[in-house]
């Protein structure tokens, strides 16, 4: 007690010092809203024959390919005449990242209004950046619930903890308020297959029709919020101009030099490029409802439900009849998840779920969070599938997957519902994303697209997951084996596979954390 008291004056300079974070006054934030009438654009124009033959419905097309979903946005933005609003969480400053950009300041060039709305999670070291796009005549850059610029961000994870640790997971891209892309990617390499040992087994879809027009209304909502931040408030001063020429000149020399580059002429070789130029692209059309959290959720306690997406949701699982298809890289059901989910399988409904195992998660505390819950959820009727992978310790570090197509880690956020209707969007199934963070997608009601989906689980899932098993032991216990392929030879696990002792023990250990919420 005595050395407490000594101590005390020392935490209360520290507590003094560590609360100095300040943000800017956020008052030059000129409102601006998505562009309406716009079916004279060159998409709008495109797209009018299909939609005048689908009145009130949406058109589809998923793209499970990262190099498809990489030319999906990049035909947008080529083809974008009067706007592009791009939200994203993670915006990489890498090769996709540099390629991505150069798409927006080449449309910017033309007179597109681009609009670049990102967490600011990412952007650690890269106001300088930020503001030279910013500079753009027709560039505007908003960040989000900003971190202070004038204390390290760690620091800022205890003091501002329950502001800062909330953030904004939605991505979409949209063009001329005609056409939209939705899912689970963040901008980067991981993303879009940029790098051999780099990538994430993921999900979007491109949409048009009424489907843009609800995404705009929500970007406007995230836009205008007052947590949205312009990059040059935050960085409190204009860049020079040899500031703003260098960063062009090194973006543009970059550029050049990807020209014949491995990954540019996978692009150009890409399924949905060939499609494209073979005037091959079939949308799929059906009802569409696009659901999203409000940004005001973050500043918000979490029983505030009327501001989450997940109530929107509930709608669609309590008229569930016969099965739920579930994939979810982050996947931490808790109490009443799990109680869902089992519910619904003690009413007959055949539920499944893919999730990433220990050995393939990029986030192990979260596998933890999980792993408490696969024995009521396996006792209550509910399928459980982990991912057939492995990183090692340097990729689950770097948050990396490994094998170009053969993907390490599962990041698609969907599922589907009685093989009529599927989600696609940047939702995991986990209590930060339900409860902390804010996100987007879309339900569709489209039975050729979801029963495609659900098709594969039925015919692909023993190739590439583990399948979960609940034993009960000869005393009474009940323990889990995991059944897959290894080396193309039918293997069974009793402990998590490709995983050591120690591994196991700190999961163990980190299940007991009260830490769930955070997850």
């Amino acid at each position: 007690m005595i050395k407490a008291i000594r101590y005390l004056p020392l935490c209360l300079m520290l507590l003094l010092l560590f609360g100095c974070a300040t943000l800017p006054e956020n008052i030059d934030r000129p409102p601006s809203k998505a562009f309406i009438n716009t079916e004279d654009t060159a998409i709008g124009t495109a797209i009018a024959k299909q939609t005048v033959k689908h009145p009130e419905k949406s058109g589809f097309l998923l793209l499970e390919d990262g190099l498809d979903a990489f030319v999906g946005r990049a035909v947008l933005a080529r083809f974008a005449q009067r706007s592009i609003d791009v939200q994203y969480y993670l915006y990489h400053d890498d090769l996709v990242g540099r390629l991505f950009t150069n798409l927006l300041v080449k449309a910017a060039d033309r007179g597109v209004r681009v609009r670049l709305l990102v967490d600011d999670m990412d952007l650690d070291g890269r106001d300088l950046s930020l503001a030279v796009l910013d500079a753009h005549a027709n560039i505007e850059v908003r960040i989000f619930n900003p971190f202070s610029r004038n204390l390290n961000r760690v620091t800022q994870f205890i003091t501002r903890f329950g502001s800062v640790t909330r953030r904004m997971h939605n991505k979409s891209f949209t063009v001329d308020n005609q056409a939209t892309i939705l899912g689970g990617r963040n901008i980067g390499n991981e993303y879009f297959e940029a790098d051999p040992d780099l990538a994430f087994g993921d999900l979007d879809v491109m949409g048009i029709g009424p489907v843009p027009q609800k995404v705009s209304d929500s970007f406007d909502l995230y836009w205008n919020n007052e947590l949205t931040y312009p990059a040059g408030v935050l960085r409190g001063e204009a860049p020079k101009p040899e500031e703003i020429e260098q960063h062009h000149i090194q973006l543009q020399n970059f550029i050049a030099e990807q020209a014949d580059s491995i990954y540019v002429k996978a692009l150009e070789k890409s399924t949905l490029a060939q499609k494209i130029k073979n005037n091959q692209t079939v949308f799929r059309w059906g009802q569409a409802h696009v659901v999203y959290d409000l940004p005001e959720k973050v500043q918000e306690d979490f029983d505030q439900t009327q501001l989450h997406l997940s109530s929107q949701l509930n709608t669609y699982l309590n008229n569930l009849e016969r099965e739920l298809t579930i994939f979810s890289p982050y996947f931490v059901p808790g109490k009443a998840g799990t109680q869902l989910l089992t519910g619904l399988a003690q009413k007959g409904a055949r539920v499944r779920i893919l999730t990433n195992s220990l050995s393939s998660n990029d986030v192990g505390i979260v596998h933890a969070g999980y792993a408490k819950y696969r024995k009521a959820l396996l006792r209550g009727g509910v399928e459980l599938y982990e991912m057939n992978k492995q990183l090692s310790s340097q990729q689950r570090k770097d948050k990396r997957g490994v094998g170009g197509s053969s993907k390490a880690s599962l990041h698609a956020k969907s599922f589907v519902l009685d093989r009529q209707q599927l989600f696609i969007g940047s939702l995991n199934l986990d209590p930060r994303s339900l409860l902390q963070n804010t996100e987007i997608g879309v339900i569709i009601d489209q039975p050729e697209i979801a029963g495609k989906m659900a098709d594969w689980f039925d015919q692909g899932i023993e190739s590439v997951a583990f399948r979960l098993e609940l034993i009960e032991n000869s005393n009474g216990s009940e323990s889990i084996r995991w059944h897959g392929m290894v080396d193309e030879t039918p293997t069974t696990f009793d402990v998590d596979p490709y995983t050591g002792f120690w591994q196991r023990l700190g999961i163990g250990c980190m299940s007991l954390l009260p830490i769930e919420s955070q997850l």
